[in-house]
């Protein structure tokens, strides 16, 4: 399994609107601009994120983008698999019942299921939050949530 640029640009972009939240709405090329991602890549990603309701849009010269919840209600796990689809490492693993034939025989399947279940338990265990906390310790920032 492998995050694309699309799943890993979102974090970034949900994360950038987190850390600077002051309420307003940013514009896309303000992030654009701080996250070095180009703003017609970051258009096609803010329109899942706003589908999604992730994000709130306002059109305008006081327009931009801005979390539609709080950080600590995102986690990492939402946003790749809105981006990404399925992180399972093998496809047999992508649907709540597994089909394949193999199954009941596959001596595999048990190290792909771990891993699986690795996978998630990080990704559904750190929000928007807690990187927001790492961010700030690592720059020494006083960013309050």
């Amino acid at each position: 399994m492998k995050i694309s640029t699309k799943g890993r640009y979102a974090l970034r972009l949900m994360l950038d609107l987190a850390i600077n939240n002051t309420g307003e709405f940013i514009p896309l090329k303000t992030v654009s601009e701080r996250q070095d991602i180009s703003v017609k890549y970051l258009e096609q990603i803010i329109t899942v994120l706003v589908k999604a309701g992730f994000v709130k849009g306002l059109r305008g010269s006081k327009g931009g983008y801005k979390l539609a919840k709080k950080p600590e209600d995102y986690t990492v796990g939402m946003i790749l698999r809105l981006t990404e689809g399925s992180l399972a490492p093998v496809a047999c693993l992508e649907d709540s019942v597994n089909t394949c034939e193999r199954a009941n025989d596959c001596i595999t399947l048990e190290l792909w299921r771990d891993l699986y279940n690795a996978i998630n338990n990080v990704v559904d265990n750190i929000t928007l939050a807690d990187l927001i906390e790492r961010y700030n310790d690592k720059i020494g920032n006083d960013y309050s949530i």
